[in-house]
């Protein structure tokens, strides 16, 4: 695992257990939609963390691009797959999104490099 995924994951995971630990029962209830939204429905998993990833880059949320990202390489997507989902983010959300696109592809080459 590369320095910037390693990183991103482990304070993901500390923030997460403490937003989660606050007792707060809207930020439960939050998280619990969130991981439901993206289970295997009439859409498979894999298609939603594409659109998740999609539509991330749209919003320009790099935390959830990063997210996405390693959702779609668990699922398996290709990297010609997640080029045509640059492209769509791009033409969707415009030439802002290109700031984006470069720090997604750098971050999926880190995930491919770990692969290895």
């Amino acid at each position: 695992m590369g320095k910037q995924v390693e990183e991103f994951n482990v304070y993901r995971a500390k923030m997460n257990e403490k937003i989660l630990g606050s007792g707060n029962k809207v930020m439960k209830r939050i998280y619990g939609i969130d991981t439901l939204t993206y289970q295997d429905g009439a859409l498979s998993g894999k298609v939603k963390e594409m659109l998740g990833l999609a539509t991330s880059m749209v919003l320009r949320c790099d935390d959830c691009i990063k997210y996405h990202l390693e959702k779609c390489f668990e699922h398996g997507v290709t990297t010609d797959e997640v080029f045509e989902i640059f492209s769509i983010a791009n033409v969707v959300g415009g030439t802002i999104v290109i700031p984006h696109t470069r720090r997604a592809l750098e971050y999926w080459e880190e995930l491919k490099e770990g692969e290895k």
